[in-house]
């Protein structure tokens, strides 16, 4: 079964690549996506652009469509990027989860329903 895993974090100034730090703060990352394919769990996996990017469609049932920039909601944390996984069941989703190198936010497990 899939699984999506979604990486909710407090926005930061990471270098850009080829920038002094890129390859130490990317380090960590590989190694787990690594450990993902190796292990035959790696699907897929993105990190999202900054909330400032973001364009948000609200409908409200029969009121049409409003387009705002910006996320839905104002929080301190934001989606960053996604992990989808392969898993015999919820426990080992959420044990491939708990390794993702955030060193802090949250961590939202999801079954993605077959198509």
């Amino acid at each position: 079964m899939q699984y999506m895993i979604l990486i909710h974090s407090e926005p930061f100034d990471a270098p850009a690549p080829g920038d002094p730090g890129f390859e130490e703060l990317m380090a960590p990352w590989m190694e787990y996506k690594n450990k993902l394919v190796e292990g035959g769990h790696f699907v897929a996996a993105e990190q999202l652009q900054g909330t400032e990017t973001a364009t948000t469609i609200r409908r409200a049932n029969d009121a049409g469509d409003t387009i705002v920039d910006g996320p839905f909601a104002e929080t301190k944390e934001h989606l960053g990027g996604f992990y989808i996984v392969e898993a015999k069941d919820l426990d080992e989703a959420l044990t491939l989860a708990a390794a993702v190198p955030i060193p802090a936010g949250s961590l939202e497990v999801r079954p993605v329903v077959p198509a």
